[in-house]
Formats: structure tokens, C-alpha cells, sequence
């Protein structure tokens, strides 16, 4: 039976420890159902690697966050494969990011999260950044319902056929705004495709929309039955997120890590000899060594880890396409 691997950061000392005695990112257990009848859940991990041409051509993607550095660390290689495999996306954040970065006020924090964000969005290959601006903190205190019905609204519009967001069902996730967000999107799914849930959008011209493919990404542990190859976009992504600087993972820690270790009389080659490379290197090896650390566990330079969900195989439909014949 595999271990657990939960490979996020900040962790408990002792799942840590726990965590070093493993490069399995993959959550199985199994366990005694009632009776004394033996229950395996487990799930086997699928390489997605790249496609040749523009396979997507035609299909839209949103990746959904609730703030503006979430698709840029969990699944910015990802996107960045899918953009260039013929997708066109868009960029929905859900909170106003308020309470997290550095600006001189509240509204300056805001305002420079969003122009980093756009600035993501571009970098990813992205359409078009799209902003909600819930409480940040605070969504959980917010209405679901509503939330789904933007979303909706949102899905049917710009006709999106898969999307990216946090696992709704990932354990130990504490943050509000995640869990509500992984919540809200996929408690989405079922309205959009109906005809019978918000039958004003059809007066607007819009119509029904499924959303066929699902990537769900987690900080901490989760069902991963997926791992997207980005070695070939992983510059890219390094890239993407560097555009966070009030808030991102990274921002200029390389060119302050260089000065701090220069004031000791020491240098790190690995950061060059300027700022902009010094964070370029402390991004790719310290900020997103996650990446490096899963694809190794699959035999990759770099991989992003997914609970993957895809289009619905309807039995009936399935049957009569193997089994029907000419009259």
C-alpha cells in the first residue's frame, strides 16, 4: 500500500517527516468496509505529456483562483500546454486579494494585485483576466448560490469546455476562499448544463454549456490521478510568475537572498550576477521546487499533479456504439 505524500508547504514537523520517507504523490488507502468485507480505493496515475499540433483547437479553458497567485504555482505549466495545444482561456479570479501582499493601503494592495494579475494572464497565453472581487478571507461568509450563478453565467458566455481549479475535495484545506471557490465551480456544472436553471441567460442569447474536463489541484493531499508533463513550458511558467510581485511566491526573494548573502561576504552562483536572473533562478529552483520534486516521481523533469476528471462516458451511448450493426 502507498504512503501518502503531501508535498506542500508550510507542513506539521511531523508530516515532514512523514513526507521524507516518500516521492509518492499519490493518496491511496484501503481500508475494512462493514461486515468484514475488504474496500480498495486507489487510483492509478496517467502521464499526460505534450500533443503534437493543435489538438484543442476550438475549445476554451478557465482557470479559476480565488487569488491572483494559485494558476501560476499549481497549474500555470499546465495551462501553458493547453494554450498551446489550440486552447483559447481565460483567467477568473474570485477574490478581491485585499489582505495579502505589500502596498501602502487596502485599495493599493488591491489595485497592484490586479495589474500583476493581467500580467499573469498574459504571460500565460491567457485571453482575458476576469475579476469577481469577493471579500478576500471572507468568502465563506458570502452566499454559495450566488457565486454558482456568476459562474454560470460566465461558462455559458464564453463557452468554456474544461477548467482548472482547486480540488474540492483535497484534505487539510483551511483557507476559506479555496475551499469555497472549489466548491462553488463545481456545484456549477449541473445549472450550466441545464435547461431549466437560469432561463434568462437564454433570452440574452446564451445557451447551455457542459464543462467535459476537469483539473483539480490541491496544496495539500488528494486523490492525483494525473501528472502533466511541463518540462517544455516550465521557463514559461517561472516567467508567469514573476509577474506576482506583490504577492507571488517569489517577487525580487532572489535579488534580496543575493545582497543579504553579499553583505556576508558570500555568493550563490546558482543566482547569477544580476537581479533579474537571481530571481529567475530562486523561482524556478526554490519557489516552484515542487515541480521538480513531483516530476521526479513520475520520471519527469517537471510535472503538475491533477485529480483529473473527464467527459462523462455514457453506458447506454457506449453500448450501442460497440454493439449496434446495419439494418
Amino acid at each position: 500500500m502507498r504512503r501518502r505524500n503531501f508535498l506542500t508547504t508550510p507542513l506539521a514537523p511531523a508530516l515532514a517527516q512523514a513526507q521524507s520517507q516518500t516521492q509518492d504523490p499519490v493518496f491511496d488507502r484501503e481500508y475494512e468496509a462493514g461486515g468484514g468485507g475488504g474496500l480498495s480505493y486507489q487510483s492509478k496515475v496517467t502521464i499526460e505529456g505534450k500533443r503534437s499540433g493543435k489538438p484543442h483547437q476550438g475549445k476554451v479553458l478557465a482557470a479559476i483562483q480565488p487569488h491572483c497567485d494559485d494558476i501560476p504555482i499549481y497549474a500555470g505549466g499546465t495551462v501553458l500546454k493547453l494554450i498551446d495545444e489550440g486552447y483559447t482561456g481565460y483567467l477568473i479570479t474570485v477574490s478581491n486579494d485585499s489582505m495579502a501582499g505589500t502596498g501602502s493601503s487596502i485599495g493599493d494592495i488591491v489595485l497592484k494585485n490586479e495589474r500583476d494579475t493581467m500580467e499573469v494572464a498574459r504571460r500565460l497565453g491567457l485571453k482575458e483576466a476576469l475579476f469577481l472581487n469577493y471579500p478576500n478571507h471572507n468568502m465563506d461568509a458570502w452566499p454559495l448560490v450566488e457565486i454558482r450563478s456568476r459562474l454560470v453565467f460566465l461558462f455559458r458566455l464564453l463557452k468554456v469546455d474544461t477548467v482548472l481549479v482547486y480540488d474540492p475535495s483535497a484534505l487539510y484545506e483551511r483557507n476559506p476562499d479555496h475551499y469555497i471557490t472549489a466548491r462553488a465551480v463545481e456545484s456549477s456544472y449541473t445549472p450550466a448544463a441545464s435547461s431549466w436553471d437560469y432561463p434568462e441567460h437564454f433570452r440574452a442569447g446564451l445557451k447551455t454549456q457542459s464543462i467535459g474536463e476537469k483539473y483539480y489541484f490541491s496544496r495539500g493531499p488528494q486523490l492525483v490521478n494525473r501528472a502533466v508533463d511541463i518540462g517544455g513550458h516550465i521557463d514559461a511558467k517561472v516567467h508567469a510568475n514573476l509577474a506576482n510581485v506583490t504577492q507571488g511566491p517569489a517577487g525580487n526573494s532572489g535579488a534580496a537572498l543575493r545582497r543579504k548573502l553579499a553583505r556576508e561576504g558570500k555568493r550563490l552562483p546558482l543566482l547569477g550576477g544580476d537581479d533579474a536572473t537571481a530571481n529567475r533562478q530562486y523561482t524556478k529552483h526554490f519557489a516552484l521546487a515542487r515541480d521538480r520534486t513531483r516530476g521526479k516521481a513520475h520520471g519527469l523533469q517537471y510535472a503538475e499533479l491533477f485529480h483529473y476528471i473527464g467527459p462523462d462516458d455514457d453506458p447506454l451511448d457506449a453500448f450501442v456504439r460497440d454493439n449496434s450493426v446495419p439494418l
